[in-house]
């Protein structure tokens, strides 16, 4: 088969691709912590030895180790310079094993994890990614492309435009789907085959995340849509288990045998393996094409027609109102809110803290602000200091959830397990990186930012988890988000608050304010609505402590004219007044905002009597 030939061989018989590299190379010794993609350069003999295998398995194309080889999934390795090297040896590699007979595909993959890519990766920036490797591609002289396991539908369209630059070549485009048959942003097959087409690929299917059961199911319902291009399905050999510390996949050849038979029968064009399949499963997914790659395909489909499948009419889960989730909920839109900063301790005690906060409560303060980690440091699980603050105290937590330490699934039980605790009050930040707090070598997961947090709390909010399935009533999660008028990158700034805003928070939290005119300008131009605004308040107590905020944490930025005054002071006492005044000032003037309904403040060095002494002011 030739290149040029592939696109007419599908309109009359089937082509078998290769299966998972990933999983070969993980169970020939590679560690998951490498970069599988680096290996096309170090160890080229092993994953040529993987495509060999294919080939002799009889598969019609393989796959280049190209799946991570973007600049952004090659930058965590500091990799990011070699991405054509990585790219061109992939294909001399693959170019190698596959001899004369079988077609050489440039596998190209997302640039990051679901629920995170997009809202992090600017469009215009996600080009540039994909142009970068479907050139390298087209370089190294492969045969045609294949997009694949991409959840978003604008990243996936993106892709295809991007490889449709560089190349005439044929382009495959292969959306990942849930158990549900919807994308993780709750996308149908249908959404997903008309965004593949209107882009421009020829060949449109479904790979990853799911076994070859939901594969099927997916498959039917674009073959249902009449879209006039061929289709792929590519699964995985069902879900991997963790047996003996390693990831298994249990699905036998036999079962994914089987199971191609049915995708070639339900209109696949293009079959093949994803993740856990091995040249085992190919092989017996070979006998199936063999079987059926005649025009008895044409025949059986034209005969045995996929019927519509009928969607079924999905419930809608009525949301709990804002100001029925909490006393906050409700306060912060009847009266002007104060909030104090209550960091989680280092080691076991809490007796001093518990303390705290009911010394608080007596004084009128509406709620406390429990952080997440600050700065990325060690404390105890706000989680449960804020439910026995909540239990003892009877007073009001607001708790910050950061993204950066959890998974999908250990976030959305961690919310489940909160919400059943009591709390409802949350502020959803995406997180400090570790490199900044008391372990460096510790790993971020960021699976998704905070406006993919946000989502999965609006449909909680809403009966659902983030893929769709119902979890009962609805959730009365208060979901708050940050944002920081002072950023650099004030138009990016505004774009993600509004992002957050449509995704579903309810109220803003800022960083530090010490110009109420930089607040107005960045409120008024942002388009936020009547959303409420809790103005955040960190009275700076030294000169010192102004550069290091300055410096050394992400977004506390303070202005260079409050430094210098400062530095002028000439003793601490001073610069504590100092400090009080910028603060009181900022307050005073901020509270005269239509949106602003509150205060947080920020206490870094413990000085609560700063914190009456601003509000006692204003």
């Amino acid at each position: 088969m030739r290149s040029e030939d592939f696109l007419d061989r599908l309109k009359s018989s089937v082509v078998l691709f290769d299966g998972s590299m990933g999983t070969m190379l993980y169970t020939s010794g590679v560690y998951v912590n490498r970069c599988f993609d680096e290996l096309n350069l170090k160890e080229p003999e092993r994953v040529g030895e993987i495509h060999r295998k294919y080939v002799n398995a009889g598969a019609d194309v393989i796959e280049t180790n190209t799946f991570g080889a973007n600049r952004l999934k090659l930058l965590p390795y500091g990799l990011e310079e070699k991405v054509k090297d990585i790219n061109i040896a992939a294909v001399r590699v693959a170019r190698d094993a596959a001899g004369g007979s079988v077609l050489v595909a440039g596998s190209i993959g997302p640039v990051e994890q679901p629920l995170k890519a997009v809202s992090q990766v600017a469009p215009e920036r996600l080009r540039e990614v994909y142009l970068e490797q479907a050139g390298a591609l087209e370089e190294g002289g492969v045969d045609l492309y294949i997009i694949e396991t991409i959840a978003d539908l604008d990243e996936i369209a993106i892709a295809i435009k991007a490889v449709k630059e560089v190349s005439d070549k044929p382009v495959i485009a292969q959306a990942t789907f849930t158990d549900t048959c919807r994308t993780v942003y709750d996308d149908t097959p249908e959404d997903a085959l008309e965004v593949i087409k209107s882009a421009g690929a020829d060949v449109a299917g479904v790979n990853c995340s799911i076994g070859p059961r939901d594969t099927l199911e997916v498959l039917k319902r674009m073959a249902s849509a009449g879209s006039g291009i061929p289709l792929s399905a590519q699964p995985n050999a069902g879900v991997p288990r963790l047996i003996e510390g390693r990831y298994i996949y249990l699905t036998t050849p036999e079962y994914m045998a089987e199971y191609a038979r049915r995708f070639i029968q339900n209109g696949a064009s293009i079959i093949g393996g994803c993740c856990g399949t091995t040249p085992e499963h190919i092989k017996a997914m070979r006998s199936a094409v063999r079987a059926l790659r005649t025009g008895k395909v044409e025949i059986f489909v034209a005969k045995s027609p996929v019927k519509p499948k009928q969607k079924k009419e999905v419930k809608e889960i009525k949301p709990v109102p804002t100001i029925e989730k909490s006393p906050f909920a409700r306060k912060l839109r009847e009266k002007f809110v104060t909030s104090i900063e209550i960091n989680p301790p280092r080691g076991f005690k809490i007796e001093k803290i518990l303390k705290r906060a009911e010394n608080l409560r007596a004084k009128g303060i509406d709620i406390v602000n429990i952080p997440d980690g600050p700065r990325a440091s060690m404390r105890m699980s706000p989680i449960a200091l804020a439910a026995l603050i909540e239990n003892r105290t009877k007073m009001e937590t607001l708790l910050h959830y950061t993204c950066r330490d959890r998974n999908i699934l250990g976030m959305q039980s961690d919310l489940m397990g909160a919400h059943t605790l009591g709390l409802r009050n949350f502020l959803i930040i995406t997180g400090d990186p570790p490199k900044l707090g008391d372990y460096p070598d510790a790993t971020a997961v960021f699976d998704v930012d905070s406006v993919g947090l946000v989502k999965i709390l609006d449909k909680f909010n809403h009966g659902r988890d983030i893929v769709g399935n119902v979890v009962g009533v609805p959730a009365c999660f208060h979901i708050g988000v940050g944002a920081n008028p002072g950023a650099v990158n004030l138009e990016l700034e505004k774009k993600r608050l509004r992002e957050k805003i449509s995704s579903g928070a309810e109220y803003i939290l800022t960083q530090p304010v010490y110009s109420a005119e930089k607040l107005e300008a960045f409120l008024s131009s942002t388009g936020i609505g009547d959303t409420p605004v809790m103005v955040g308040i960190l009275p700076l107590a030294s000169s010192r402590m102004a550069e290091f905020l300055t410096n050394e944490v992400p977004g506390m930025g303070v202005p260079a004219e409050i430094r210098t005054r400062l530095a002028k002071a000439g003793d601490k006492e001073k610069e504590r007044k100092i400090g009080i005044e910028v603060a009181v000032g900022a307050l005073r003037e901020a509270k005269k905002l239509p949106n602003v309904r509150g205060v947080y403040i920020m206490l870094p060095t413990g000085d609560v009597r700063a914190a009456f002494e601003i509000l006692e002011a204003v």
